[in-house]
């Protein structure tokens, strides 16, 4: 009986993970560079989706201390739930990396003047002895090779496709036509949903610019607009990549809209909305 690949993918969601990488990688803290290796490892914690860098313990040029007992979320209550990834919720980057679901020791860090309290977690396991897992966001700047990281370190099994198309796309919401297009640009990204960037002639709804950035790794900083549907503003219901990473380029200027809190009609189909970190919690 043939396996569907997103089993494969996610059968290990609830074990500790690594992968050797090839790159070289560095951090920057306080001005100085304290992460220079080409022995790194990207390390996924159990339910975590996006990986951690994982370095020699030896090669940080910066001073580890013992820090206070670790954040545990032993139970598996603790994360976003996506079932069609797992059936537990999910350590999405909403989730501090102070909180750990494997064992280990978590450690402070300190390079110059800068305390990190927790920026370092040393697994209790084997085959990542001697390696210390590092918090993303408790440096300065990351580098694989001479390009800059932001957000987390980018995951080798993970990929984004921007595709021209053709189809009719149709957003709606209690009613209201936001936006249509026979010209969208489709983002496929592993493990997400489809997302539908559109022309900004083809938006109907009134979008104002709000405050809301976030970064992806892949595709860079998003900024965000509030749509007014009916007689009400709905925040940060569309968002647009001004000047996206490569892998992203062809979105530059688009604007897409979160089909998880709408109706995104494709081709006369109007699926359901889908589950993921961006769904709106209960009673919004």
């Amino acid at each position: 009986m043939s396996t569907r690949m997103r089993d494969l993918l996610t059968g290990g969601l609830g074990e500790l993970r690594h992968e050797p990488t090839a790159k070289r990688i560095r951090a920057v803290l306080d001005g100085r560079m304290v992460v220079d290796t080409t022995r790194a490892l990207l390390v996924w914690e159990p339910r975590r989706i996006v990986p951690s860098y994982g370095v020699p313990a030896d090669g940080i040029a910066a001073e580890l201390a013992p820090a206070d007992a670790a954040a545990t979320d032993a139970a598996g209550t603790i994360g976003a739930h996506m079932p069609e990834l797992s059936g537990r919720p999910v350590l999405d980057p909403s989730v501090p990396f102070a909180v750990h679901s494997a064992e280990g020791r978590a450690a402070d860090l300190r390079a110059g003047e800068q305390d990190r309290p927790g920026a370092g977690f040393y697994p209790t396991d084997p085959d990542l002895a001697g390696y210390v897992v590092l918090d993303f966001g408790a440096f300065d700047a990351w580098y694989e090779e001479d390009e800059p990281n932001v957000a987390h370190p980018r995951d080798p099994f993970h990929r984004i496709d921007v595709l021209p198309s053709s189809r009719h796309v149709r957003v709606e919401l209690d009613g209201h036509v936001l936006a249509e297009s026979s010209r969208p640009a489709l983002l496929f990204e592993t493990m997400l949903p489809a997302r539908y960037y559109l022309p900004p002639d083809d938006i109907r709804a009134e979008l104002t610019p709000s405050s809301t950035r976030t970064w992806c790794a892949y595709k860079g900083q998003a900024s965000y607009w509030a749509a007014t549907v009916g007689d009400r503003v709905v925040p940060d219901l569309a968002w647009t990549y001004q000047q996206p990473r490569h892998d992203a380029a062809h979105v530059r200027g688009l604007i897409a809209f979160f089909n998880e809190r709408l109706d995104v009609i494709v081709d006369g189909e109007r699926p359901e909305r889908p589950n993921t970190p961006w769904s709106p919690g209960p009673g919004t």
